[in-house]
């Protein structure tokens, strides 16, 4: 049975890296801290080792520590073996071409079908729909395909918000994503704003989170409040 753990986002403004998420974290892999891995592709300017020091610097209170998957030879092996698997925020078009590039999509879907906890962030949430399609990112790197992971079986919209900018033309979220289900008609987006998240366990999806989520499809929208299955 799945069991996944689907953050918005890292940090709140204001706060320390993971503040607000790390308990969660550590309290959704209770008893699975043996040999955790971390993906480390969508960290784009910094380098893999960079980014794993600090996942392990926010989660040392929780004696949480995470191997850099990238620096293990046999990749595939490394996800087979893991006890937990953590994938990390940034550019979710960069983690998606170097996991398709190492040929690492199919372990790592069977893995977290099999039951493995899964944690991600931003990026890391977005690639668990069946595409990327739904990301806030800019297309910096061309992936093979915008086919995910299809861990679950709607589309991830983090960071959501439905603020503008004043003075400024420019589509809003919600607009975008409104175009997105225009075309995909049969989709739909949950779309999570900052410091919200889904718990995936026994078959039933959580919400949790002080502000409300919300569900698009095409033509429709419904709030999603906390403590709310579908």
């Amino acid at each position: 049975m799945k069991k996944l753990l689907l953050l918005s986002n890292s940090t709140n403004y204001g706060e320390q890296y993971m503040q607000w998420c790390g308990s969660i974290i550590a309290s959704f892999v209770l008893g699975h801290h043996g040999n955790i891995l971390f993906v480390p592709y969508a960290a784009v300017g910094f380098s893999y080792d960079a980014y794993t020091q600090k996942v392990n610097e926010a989660l040392e209170d929780y004696n949480l520590t995470v191997t850099n998957l990238d620096n293990l030879a046999d990749k595939a092996a490394a996800i087979s073996e893991a006890s937990a698997i953590f994938v990390g925020g940034g550019n979710t078009f960069h983690l998606l071409k170097i996991l398709q590039d190492l040929d690492l999509v199919d372990i790592l879907q069977q893995k977290v079908e099999e039951g493995t906890p899964y944690v991600g962030w931003s990026a890391g949430s977005n690639i668990t729909s069946p595409t990327i399609c739904t990301t806030n990112d800019m297309p910096i790197v061309q992936p093979k395909s915008f086919d995910a992971l299809k861990l679950v079986d709607f589309q991830i919209n983090p960071h959501y918000t439905e603020r503008v900018i004043e003075n400024h033309g420019g589509e809003s979220r919600k607009t975008r994503l409104t175009e997105y289900l225009a075309a995909n008609e049969k989709d739909q987006v949950v779309c999570l704003p900052e410091a919200t998240y889904l718990s995936v366990s026994d078959g039933k999806i959580t919400y949790r989170g002080n502000s409300n989520a919300v569900l698009l499809t095409n033509n429709n929208e419904k709030e999603i409040s906390e403590g709310d299955t579908f």
